[in-house]
């Protein structure tokens, strides 16, 4: 017989208990809470996830299955289905939200200076999103197209790593681009996108916070040369230039001259610009 910790146990050791008691405490997280206290559905949550749980009842089956080994895990007092789901809907959400990113910015510490194949010592970001299709007939509320129900998760990734910094959930209908009015530019950090954000007033807030920016034109997209400078066409890159925009109300939304070249593989042929 073992008579040592779990893995589990083991693996939420690693997790800062006084700061989840610090957000758990910033938002009166055990107002009017007798038994199932906010670390025991933290810790009930995490346990789903490392293991796969899909259903409120696959949690409480898979716990119950282990209840003498519950205290060991952690959990004090049993699980069931009603209060797991109670606690769900009525406890704030940004309690875990604010304990995500205090994990997150440990998380980073550790990766900050991985090799990514890039040598750059600025911080690179890739954002990008992706549409979580629902039924509609339990959630009414996730509306994305009349006969469909959808989610969009908008992440922006730390590519040291890789990390989720932050992480959007908003409805289907909403556009890629308006996730940018959201983002806070760190100043000097590269960020990768896709041409689903390209918008010039939002690109150009983020060249006034001193951040760049890389992403992809579309096919539709008007501009003027100014010159071309040297490439090494072997790694894939045909030219690049500077330019300026031909249509008349970009130079007063986007007044600086944007640098960018043409790259072509065998399948595609992509203007990037920054």
């Amino acid at each position: 017989m073992n008579f040592g910790k779990t893995i589990f146990a083991q693996l939420m050791d690693f997790l800062p208990a006084y700061q989840f008691h610090k957000c758990v405490d910033r938002y009166r997280g055990h107002y009017k809470v007798k038994r199932f206290s906010c670390w025991n559905q933290f810790l009930c949550l995490a346990f789903a996830q490392l293991t796969y749980r899909e259903s409120l009842r696959d949690i409480e089956a898979c716990l119950r299955a282990a209840k003498m080994k519950l205290y060991h895990l952690g959990i004090r007092g049993q699980v069931s289905r009603n209060t797991l789901a109670n606690a769900n809907a009525v406890r704030d959400w940004r309690i875990y939200a604010d304990f995500a990113q205090v994990i997150i910015a440990q998380a980073r510490q550790f990766y900050a200076h991985e090799d990514f194949g890039v040598e750059l010592e600025q911080t690179v970001y890739a954002l990008d999103s992706t549409t979580i299709d629902l039924c509609l007939a339990l959630f009414p509320w996730a509306k994305f197209r009349r006969r469909k129900g959808a989610v969009k998760l908008h992440t922006l990734l730390d590519l040291h790593g890789p990390i989720p910094t932050v992480v959007w959930i908003t409805s289907g209908r909403i556009h890629d681009v308006n996730i940018l009015d959201e983002l806070l530019i760190e100043t000097g950090a590269i960020y990768v996108l896709d041409r689903g954000y390209l918008d010039f007033a939002r690109l150009h807030r983020m060249h006034r916070a001193l951040a760049f920016f890389v992403t992809r034109a579309k096919k539709n997209f008007r501009f003027r040369r100014l010159y071309s400078a040297p490439v090494e066409k072997t790694m894939g890159v045909l030219f690049t230039k500077p330019f300026s925009q031909k249509v008349s109300m970009l130079p007063k939304i986007f007044p600086t001259n944007c640098g960018g070249s043409v790259s072509s593989t065998p399948k595609t042929r992509s203007v990037w610009f920054s």
